[in-house]
């Protein structure tokens, strides 16, 4: 991507902040103005993963409904360090555990972890297993927290 394609840049952000909010069941009504202007000014080596990545890491953040800025450097301080950082495994069973606890253990129906997460039920409950994440029923959801043991 380069920077003089702002508008395909502007147009990517809304396009995988639609994808990823809808995924995750969180609403973002808005992209500040800021924030976009930061995804537009930023140098793009080419690569549109790298804008979806930091798309998926500020939809995660959000909680009041407004994308924050990726780039804010008081801001990234907030990531906990699993999701900053390491391997893509230990990413992904984080995420899981803060969509089950969002959902409330919840795995399947409507409101649940899977179609929060854009998943199938059995497909999420593969992940859980491989991941060593054992189902609500069997654990107190008060466990799922970033410290939980996981069989990595």
């Amino acid at each position: 991507m380069r920077r003089e394609r702002g508008e395909d840049i502007c147009q990517l952000v809304e396009h995988f902040v639609e994808v990823f909010s809808r995924r995750m069941g969180k609403r973002i009504e808005q992209i500040p103005e800021t924030t976009m202007n930061a995804f537009t000014a930023h140098h793009w080596p080419g690569n549109v993963r790298q804008l979806q990545n930091l798309i998926e890491r500020a939809v995660i953040r959000s909680d009041d409904g407004v994308l924050p800025n990726p780039f804010s450097t008081a801001q990234a301080n907030t990531i906990p360090p699993i999701a900053s950082r390491g391997r893509l495994r230990d990413r992904e069973a984080a995420l899981i555990l803060q969509t089950l606890r969002a959902a409330g253990g919840m795995i399947g129906g409507h409101k649940g972890a899977a179609v929060r997460l854009g998943l199938k039920r059995t497909t999420l409950l593969s992940k859980m297993k491989r991941l060593g994440i054992l189902q609500p029923r069997q654990r107190p959801m008060s466990e799922f927290d970033e410290r939980s043991e996981l069989t990595i």
